[in-house]
């Protein structure tokens, strides 16, 4: 794909591999549900279906092939977004309603889709193994960007769910999905601990939900709900769930889980925030989503948001937005990360909400996530791990104060409403006992005074050699 003049950088790349990987994965799934149903007929045309013009080997290339993908193939997929409203043919519209060819060598184009086909995506192996390989397309494609969007890292999206619990028949929201992070782990955690029969997996296939903005993310979170075994993702729509009105969303959008990560540090285009009430408006993006959040959750629904500090300590707009949550949900604990979590796309420091609607909180828990030993920071290379949660976990149930987790009343926030509360059994460097700081000072004066005497003696004895 580099050879070719059409791609400009990953981002492109990855946005060619996308829709091919998704017409190869949905032909796959066709194979496998026509086995099953001798009836089923799919919504393609025969001429446009994967296994016609793609599996053959020695099939169409060069200008032919070329030719095809963009004066056959896109303009009658694309049209599919306006035709159909439901099932596979409505999800085949969504993914290539804004989709792109990039590519503009034909023969370059059919040794893609010649390497693709070494893959099969009804063997386990394979679909395992691609499985790490799009986790790692996934990470690849983030970049810090000014609309806020970060990959969160699976660490982080594993810990939330798992302390959620999504249960079988619980719907289940990321209103901001981007790739799907959150929607496939929820998928993987119901399936794993519910999931008994052919009707259970058509429960847990019917309650998920995602909604994305823009084009490239939404194809691959749908792709990676096929690859997940959804096998017909209409459910993630392509969309801005900020641009619909507060007052539309009915009972029937309500929601018993929402896990999500919002873009932060962005802003929403001019007259988005008259869909909000008056109280509430605002262009930051992070902060419409957690009202949107709040009023999605049905009584009693559980939600893990990553928001950043910004949110914590606001004022204005932000305190009421806060006031209206402590009010009308118990935000029991707010887990905070420290700096480089979501290293290298962005350094701002980040927490993890954690709340239940239908009760007013009276008390919020904090804990700081510690770094593991030895660490200062996250790197791309060395990121967050799962591992590093189980700390979290075992104080999750049997909750005591000690030097990383504390409590504040609901007493002391009510008014300016500041959810950045500084840990108060922390030991401050600063009014530490003054014959402990003189201790540790002497010691250091010891160590620089060791050191230059280290370096005067190696000096001169390069003298002395250099006089040699």
């Amino acid at each position: 794909m580099r050879q070719d003049a059409g791609i400009d950088g990953d981002a492109q790349r990855i946005g060619q591999l996308a829709w091919m990987f998704f017409l190869k994965i949905f032909d796959d799934r066709e194979a496998e549900t026509e086995l099953l149903d001798p009836h089923y007929s799919s919504p393609i045309p025969s001429d446009l279906r994967w296994r016609t013009w793609a599996v053959p080997k020695e099939g169409i290339t060069g200008d032919t092939l070329l030719t095809f993908v963009n004066n056959d193939l896109f303009p009658t997929l694309k049209q599919f977004a306006e035709t159909s409203t439901t099932g596979r043919a409505n999800v085949i519209g969504n993914v290539f309603q804004d989709a792109f060819n990039y590519m503009k060598n034909g023969t370059l184009i059919r040794q893609v889709v010649n390497k693709i086909n070494e893959i099969d995506f009804n063997r386990s192996e394979d679909r395992h193994m691609f499985g790490d390989i799009y986790e790692q397309i996934l990470k690849d494609l983030q970049s810090a960007g000014n609309s806020g969007e970060y990959y969160t890292p699976r660490a982080v999206t594993q810990f939330m769910i798992n302390i959620v619990g999504p249960q079988l028949g619980e719907t289940v929201l990321d209103p901001a999905c981007g790739t799907g992070g959150f929607l496939t782990g929820a998928i993987e955690h119901v399936r794993v601990n519910h999931v008994k029969t052919p009707d259970d997996e058509a429960r847990l296939q019917a309650s998920i939900r995602g909604v994305e903005k823009k084009q490239l993310p939404h194809l691959l979170c749908t792709t990676n709900m096929l690859l997940h075994g959804i096998d017909v993702p209409t459910n993630i729509a392509h969309d801005n769930t900020l641009s619909r009105p507060l007052r539309d969303y009915g009972n029937a959008d309500r929601v018993d889980v929402i896990l999500t990560n919002p873009p932060f540090g962005g802003t929403e285009e001019p007259g988005i925030e008259n869909n909000f009430p008056q109280a509430y408006r605002t262009r930051e993006t992070a902060d419409l989503f957690l009202v949107l959040i709040e009023h999605l959750l049905k009584d009693g629904g559980r939600a893990a948001v990553v928001l950043p500090d910004g949110t914590l300590f606001g004022d204005g707009v932000k305190a009421r937005i806060k006031e209206k949550l402590l009010t009308d949900c118990n935000l029991h604990t707010v887990v905070r990360l420290p700096k480089g979590v979501f290293n290298p796309y962005t350094s701002i420091a980040t927490n993890l909400l954690f709340f239940t609607k239908g009760q007013p909180t009276t008390e919020i828990w904090y804990y700081e996530h510690q770094y593991p030993a030895g660490y200062k920071n996250y790197s791309k290379t060395k990121p967050i791990r799962i591992e590093e949660f189980e700390a979290e976990k075992a104080w999750w149930d049997n909750r005591v104060e000690s030097e990383i987790a504390w409590k504040v009343s609901i007493d002391d926030i009510r008014g300016d409403w500041n959810l950045d509360i500084a840990n108060p059994n922390k030991v401050d460097a600063e009014h530490r006992d003054p014959a402990e700081l003189l201790k540790e000072y002497e010691a250091l004066l010891g160590e620089i005074d060791a050191t230059r005497t280290s370096l005067r003696d190696a000096l001169v004895a390069a003298i002395e050699d250099g006089l040699k």
